[in-house]
């Protein structure tokens, strides 16, 4: 019996060292996505003005991500959105049509139910001005992004582009206090 618990330990040891072992040995990353290029909104959420408090963005291994922060947000209490990709390199401001270029080889446009002021207040809580790049935004560096533009905000909600390399797959999802949007760097499996 002494003779099989030891065995036993044995292969269980042998067992957790190639367990912590096998992470170091991993090959590429796997940038398999699932994700299209067909437009995503959710519309559903009731009227209700919010104010657009700041977009960042980041550089990932397999995708470049967008962040819209827009605070008292969440899952259950969710932004609406529309976001889908433009026919050309325009997106045309609402409210008045005058046409706002983008930069590259696709543009996705965004719309959230989010203003640039406060609707209580009405004072500005995100610095953009129409026509002009999406402060802050630095996209230097980027597989995927190529440009951001801002067309305002009109009838309690904001409207931007984001020019991208080409029309590739994308994601849209809410997180508490933000609407996050992934675009893939390719069609491909790997990074």
């Amino acid at each position: 019996m002494r003779r099989l618990t030891t065995a036993l330990a044995a292969v269980m040891l042998a067992a957790g060292v190639a367990a912590t072992a096998a992470p170091a040995a991993s090959a590429a990353t796997d940038c398999s996505v699932v994700w299209g290029s067909l437009a995503r909104q959710d519309q559903t959420v009731p009227y209700q003005m919010q104010p657009l408090t700041n977009i960042r963005t980041g550089a990932h291994e397999c995708f470049d991500r967008l962040v819209v922060d827009v605070p008292g947000t969440s899952p259950e209490n969710p932004l609406s959105y529309r976001v889908h990709y433009t026919i050309g390199n325009n997106i045309y401001q609402a409210g008045s049509g005058t046409p706002i270029p983008v930069g590259g080889g696709a543009v996705l446009e965004v719309t959230v139910g989010a203003t640039s002021y406060d609707p209580t207040t009405w004072e500005r809580v995100y610095p953009a001005r129409s026509g002009d790049p999406l402060p802050g935004v630095d996209l230097t560096g980027y597989r995927t992004f190529v440009d951001t533009r801002f067309a305002g905000s009109f009838e309690g909600e904001s409207q931007f582009g984001l020019g991208v390399r080409a029309r590739l797959p994308f994601q849209v999802f809410q997180l508490d206090g933000r609407l996050v949007i992934d675009v893939a760097h390719s069609w491909g499996t790997t990074a």
